[in-house]
Formats: C-alpha cells, sequence, structure tokens
C-alpha cells in the first residue's frame, strides 16, 4: 500500500525530496525590486515543496546568507532574505539542505555544485522599459509593406547600383527577383501610416522599421545620410532632373536621383512626415523602434561619395573617394595613400558598396554617430529606441566596441530615459547584457532557433533539414535552459522573440521542409505543401513564452518565402489569410490581457517526442501550454503542482489549436492529485489557465 505525505510525518518518515518544486528566477515572483537602484534593499525569495526541505541559503561568492520563512502558499513554502546593494553586480544561488542532501539551484535548475556560469544576477541601477516588457511588436520592410504614396517611387533608369539600373516594380504581388535590390515596389511611411488602424486592431504595440535614412538600396542597410529620412519613403516635393540615359552607368549624371535625395526641402519634408507618423503612432498608444546601421555605411554615402553624388551639391563638402583632403578621410579605412591611382577601403565582409566605419581612427565620426543616436529619440522626431544592426561587428576590436556601446547607452538614455537599445546578435551575447551596453537581442539562441528545430526540424534559413532535431524536446528544454541564462531577467522579458524576419526564411515556409533557396527552387516552391496547423502551434508558443512576441509583417497573414531575398515579398493587401490573421488577433489578446504572460515565471512541465508543456505564473495567475507536434494523438498526465495549479483550482481551456484551425470554447478540466489528464489532438497547442 502507497502512504501519501501526511501519513509519512505522522510515522516520522520524510517523504520523498521533490526536487521539481524548487524554483526561483529573477521576475518580480522572486525579486523585489526587480530592478534595484544602487543602495537599495532586494528581498529575494525561494520555494520549495511544503516541509521538503531542512534550510535553505542565498549563496554569493563571499557569503552564505541564511533563508527564513516567508509564506505559507498551497503545495509551496515560500523563504526570503534581504540583501542590500551597492553598485556591482549581485550574483547569486541557493544552497539547499534536505536532512543529508546537499545541493544548489541556479538558472538551469538543480546541480551538485555552484556553476558560475547559470548564477542568478541583478545589476542595481539596470531597467528595461516597461512598456517593451512583453510588448506586442511588428516588424516592417518599408518598401513592401504598402504604397501610401507613389508620387515619391523610384523610378526606372533613376540610378545605376550594383551591375545595373534601379526598376520600378508595378506589379504589387511580383516574386522578389533572385538580385531584387534594385527593385522598389513603392512602399512608404506614408503606407505605414494608412495602415495604423489594422496594426491597432491586430494588438501590436510596437512598430520596428527597417531602415528608412537616405539609401539607395530598397533595403536600405547602406546608409547614404544618417540625418534625413529617405524621400522615396518620405516626400519628394522637388522634383527635377533627368533619368540616367540608356546604357549609362555614371551616376554623376542621375540628375533626378540627386535632386531628390540632396535637395533640403525633399529631406526636410521627409524628416516632417516622420514626425507626423510617430506622433500619431505615439497617439493610439503604441511605440516605433528604428533600425540603427551604425558598423558600415554606404558607397554612395556622402561622407564617402563614391558616385559623385554630392561632388557638386552647395552645402556639401567633398566626400573621401573623391579628395584626400576630405574631412571625411579618417571614417574610412584606405588601404593604399597612393591617392589617386588606390581608392580601395575596407568594406563590410569584402562589400564595397558597405563601406566599413573605422572609429577609432576618427573622433569626429564617433561623436557624429553618437549625436545622431540622440537626435532620432528626442524631440520631435521622439523614436523610442533602436535596433543595432551587426553591433557586435562595429569597430575593429572587442575592447572598443564594448567603449561604444557603453557611451551609446548613456547618450540614449540620456536624450531619452525610456528607449529601448536592441541589438541583432547571433551566439551569446552575455558579454553586452551586463547592463551597462544593450537592452537585449533579437532573440535567436533562445527562441527562434529551438522553436524552429523542434517544430519544423528546419535551419532558420531552409539550409537544413534535420529528422533529429524534429520534435526533440530534449534539445529544445536544454537549448532554451543555457541560452536564456545569458539574459538579466530584465533583458529576457523585452528580447525579441521573432518566428521570421527580413533575414531568414519565412517561418510557415519552413512548415514544408524544402531545403533550398529561392535561386535553385523558385519562389512558387516556397507556398507549396505547406502546413499552418504548425505555424498556429509556434504562434502559440511565441504569445506565451517570456520576451517581446514580434510578427514579421505579412506572416499573420499567410506570407511564405525562402532566405533574402524572397522573405521580402509584399504584404498581400486584399488577399490575406483571414483566419490565420483572427487567430493572430486572438492570441495577441490572451497574451496582452495577461500580466503572467507579460512578465511572469516560466516553468517547463515536461519535454518528450513531439511534446512540450510548460508554465507560465505572476502571483495567483496561472497559464499552462501544451504543445502535440506529432500527427496522432496524444494523451498525457501532466503534474501540474510546480507551477502552483492544485486539485481545489478551476483550470479551463481558453485556446486550443489544431489540424483544421482553431477554437476558443471554453473546456473544463479536474486537476486529480495535482495532475491533469489530456487528451491532446494532432498538430495541436493547447493554453489552459485557472479561473480566479
Amino acid at each position: 500500500m502507497l502512504l501519501n505525505e501526511k501519513e509519512l510525518y505522522i510515522l516520522g518518515m520524510r517523504p520523498v525530496f521533490i526536487a521539481s518544486a524548487l524554483f526561483s528566477d529573477e521576475t518580480e515572483n522572486f525579486v523585489t525590486p526587480m530592478e534595484p537602484e544602487p543602495g537599495d534593499t532586494v528581498t529575494i525569495r525561494f520555494r520549495a515543496k511544503r516541509d521538503n526541505i531542512d534550510a535553505v541559503y542565498l549563496q554569493t561568492k563571499d557569503e552564505t546568507l541564511p533563508m527564513s520563512f516567508d509564506r505559507e502558499e498551497g503545495y509551496f513554502y515560500y523563504y526570503k532574505v534581504e540583501v542590500p546593494v551597492g553598485i556591482r553586480p549581485l550574483r547569486y544561488c541557493f544552497k539547499v539542505q534536505a536532512g543529508r542532501l546537499v545541493c544548489y539551484y541556479d538558472k538551469r535548475g538543480v546541480s551538485r555544485d555552484v556553476r558560475g556560469e547559470y548564477q542568478f544576477m541583478l545589476v542595481p541601477g539596470f531597467r528595461t522599459p516597461d512598456w517593451a516588457k512583453g510588448a506586442v511588436m511588428y516588424q516592417i520592410f518599408v518598401d513592401r509593406f504598402c504604397n501610401g504614396d507613389p508620387s515619391n517611387d523610384v523610378e526606372d533608369r533613376e540610378y545605376f547600383y550594383i551591375g545595373d539600373v534601379t526598376n520600378k516594380v508595378t506589379d504589387w504581388n511580383k516574386y522578389p527577383a533572385s538580385m531584387g535590390v534594385r527593385e522598389f515596389y513603392g512602399g512608404d511611411l506614408q503606407g505605414v501610416m494608412d495602415k495604423l488602424d489594422y496594426l491597432q486592431e491586430l494588438g501590436v504595440e510596437v512598430i520596428y522599421l527597417n531602415p528608412i535614412f537616405v539609401s539607395p538600396s530598397n533595403h536600405k542597410y547602406d546608409i547614404q545620410d544618417y540625418d534625413y529620412v529617405d524621400p522615396h519613403y518620405g516626400k519628394i516635393v522637388k522634383d527635377t532632373g533627368e533619368l540616367l540615359p540608356e546604357g549609362d552607368c555614371e551616376n554623376r549624371h542621375a540628375t533626378r536621383y540627386i535632386t531628390r535625395v540632396t535637395d533640403k526641402e525633399n529631406l526636410e519634408a521627409s524628416n516632417q512626415l516622420f514626425i507626423r507618423l510617430v506622433e500619431e503612432i505615439h497617439r493610439r498608444g503604441m511605440r516605433v523602434i528604428l533600425d540603427g546601421v551604425f558598423n558600415h555605411c554606404g558607397s554612395f554615402n556622402k561622407w564617402l561619395d563614391r558616385e559623385c553624388i554630392y561632388e557638386d551639391q552647395p552645402g556639401y563638402e567633398k566626400g573621401a573617394y573623391v579628395s584626400a583632403d576630405s574631412p571625411y578621410r579618417s571614417f574610412f579605412k584606405f588601404n593604399s595613400e597612393n591617392w589617386p591611382y588606390n581608392r580601395d577601403y575596407d568594406g563590410w565582409w569584402g562589400h564595397d558598396t558597405l563601406p566599413k566605419l573605422t572609429y577609432e581612427h576618427s573622433q569626429k565620426l564617433h561623436d557624429y554617430i553618437l549625436r545622431i543616436a540622440a537626435k532620432w529619440v528626442s524631440p520631435p522626431y521622439n523614436a523610442d529606441g533602436w535596433r543595432l544592426d551587426v553591433a557586435a561587428d562595429l569597430g575593429f576590436s572587442s575592447e572598443y566596441n564594448h567603449q561604444f556601446w557603453k557611451e551609446f547607452r548613456e547618450v540614449v538614455r540620456e536624450a531619452n530615459p525610456d528607449a529601448l537599445i536592441l541589438a541583432e546578435h547571433y551566439g551569446d551575447a552575455r558579454s553586452w547584457l551586463q547592463g551597462d551596453e544593450w537592452d537585449t537581442v533579437m532573440n535567436y539562441d533562445a527562441f527562434m532557433e529551438p522553436v524552429t528545430w523542434f517544430f519544423t526540424g528546419m535551419e532558420k534559413h531552409s539550409d537544413e533539414y534535420r529528422q533529429d532535431m524534429l520534435g526533440n524536446g530534449m534539445h529544445f528544454e536544454w537549448a532554451m535552459g543555457h541560452f536564456m541564462a545569458s539574459f538579466l531577467g530584465p533583458s529576457l522579458q523585452v528580447a525579441m522573440n521573432e518566428l521570421s524576419n527580413h533575414d531568414h526564411s519565412r517561418f510557415l515556409t519552413r512548415t514544408n521542409h524544402r531545403v533550398g533557396r529561392v535561386s535553385a527552387l523558385g519562389s512558387e516552391a516556397a507556398q507549396q505543401n505547406i502546413n499552418k496547423a504548425v505555424m498556429r502551434e509556434a504562434v502559440v508558443m511565441q504569445m506565451t513564452w517570456p520576451g517581446a512576441p514580434t510578427i514579421y509583417y505579412g506572416d499573420e497573414a499567410g506570407v511564405c518565402g525562402f532566405t533574402d531575398p524572397d522573405n521580402r515579398r509584399t504584404y498581400p493587401w486584399g488577399q490575406e489569410d483571414k483566419e490565420l490573421i483572427a487567430f493572430h488577433r486572438a492570441m495577441i489578446r490572451i497574451h496582452r490581457e495577461s500580466g503572467a504572460l507579460r512578465r511572469g515565471s516560466i516553468k517547463i512541465v515536461a519535454t518528450d517526442y513531439q511534446y512540450i508543456c510548460y508554465g507560465r505564473f505572476l502571483g495567483k495567475e496561472r497559464y499552462m501550454m501544451v504543445f502535440n507536434n506529432s500527427e496522432v494523438p496524444m494523451t498525457k498526465q501532466i503534474r501540474t503542482l510546480d507551477i502552483g495549479i492544485g486539485d481545489e483550482d478551476n483550470v479551463i481551456q481558453i485556446m486550443q489549436t489544431d489540424a483544421d484551425g482553431y477554437h476558443t470554447d471554453s473546456v473544463f478540466y479536474e486537476v486529480h492529485g495535482g495532475e491533469i489528464t489530456m487528451t491532446l489532438p494532432p498538430l495541436s497547442a493547447t493554453v489552459l489557465k485557472v479561473m480566479e
């Protein structure tokens, strides 16, 4: 006969040590205040099963501090300790004693020894903007979103760029060409303005714009002038000059382009349109983030002027490619001083259209870019933050890189104390996430990649399919635990959690398991044999995982595409997948209405082949998410106690997706012995909530 825990205590026997009940993290559930200032006293809490441990200590490098009993709550006892913090980071884990057993608890869970790389860390004075914590973001590649003002469109043969002349695309639904950098569909800021009702109804809280400053490409990661919005995205009020004659590739003769991008009337009008757009976004209670491309600029840039766009224009000085006496000569690293016979300069990844900026050699460049950093988050522009392109590459040494981003943070936060600083980064970003440089990153390691591998078995570019990774719950749990440990608590809550973006294949395309790119497979293959049920599973996870869920424009409408440039298809206005949009709207609403999903703790309950279950909780608000990624039904007995769901709780299903769609009908579950028994449909995601 099995004895329950109460009977074991009557007999003087200790019940089995329940390691899964041990828990703490850096959220407001366990750290008060979560974002302390220097000099604050912080209360740190730890959770264990009732009467299951003898003692718990806060373990730092220098001290072992006993924790006292705080309260009993349901299945758990809570313990606390008050710790004064100074100006230095506080690193800690927990030492737990249960009889003769001694173990440690850190960000990865229970271990036999102290693991320095997985310790919790509080950084006094570090905070991330409250508006960004769990915020629903929407990324817009401007040229492909909506053409609100055809009068500012790039024309055929307007100028010459990377081997050919520009092309004005007149068929909005045309697939991007393999070398489509010279193709312009006409999307602009007026188009964004025109679709704000749609974005607001979808539930978007933050708009992230790919680069909008003056640039000759449609992607605009080769900036020509950091001080102005590109008139092709803004306003063209003065439009004179000629297109390039047939056969001419000298941009000094592209007089129509020169007028459009150098005339101050066009430039100032474009900046004014941006001001009005931000004002309207803010009026609706939304925010906007700009793309900062500061590692490199473009060969068209006024500082280099390889194309002789600015050479004879009033108000512009000679570019470094035009004159050895240019005031911008130190902005670039020329590989020979044999002027003018050798004008070879350093390009990022060897691209001569992307000259690398040499901050170490130019205080003037350093000061200019920091002025730009402050300018666009200050009145009258008032952007709410920066996404930093290839941020880890800036400079020619790690030491300079870190110093620059420390200064960047100080300048931006002085200009706008509530601005977000979010960096593009692949790999471990721990050294930049120490509280004095970036706020957070585009979350590849601790979101996009583990999610993609589990649900699709595909690499994020669609360059590889691995059967061993498809549905591999063990790898998912390891990857998430390992890489999430690199984040400070406030950083994790604002991490940009994307399924797709402008650099990788569309998630919906990955569901067809086709390996390759558009050049080899053709555009049509990207939407063949896709599986929207898998997409719905991934969206449920995106909206219930810690961080800021970020939709790449058109994902919600069923847009497909292989990696760049095919992933930059136009938004299909009038041809949207309305059911998929409605589903996104429903999941966004669930996310936005929940403090637990925006700022709460997460605990993985169980993983298995094609199966994941985790809980989110904040105070008394508790959720549980369950995924069956297989093509057959699955019955599971799910332990609920470790996320605080007991037999007395009323558990209701508020969302379930399956192979046919989704439904929000209420389904009630009873908890027996701290478990729920569920039969999960194939390719399903289920969201359960405890009703108070």
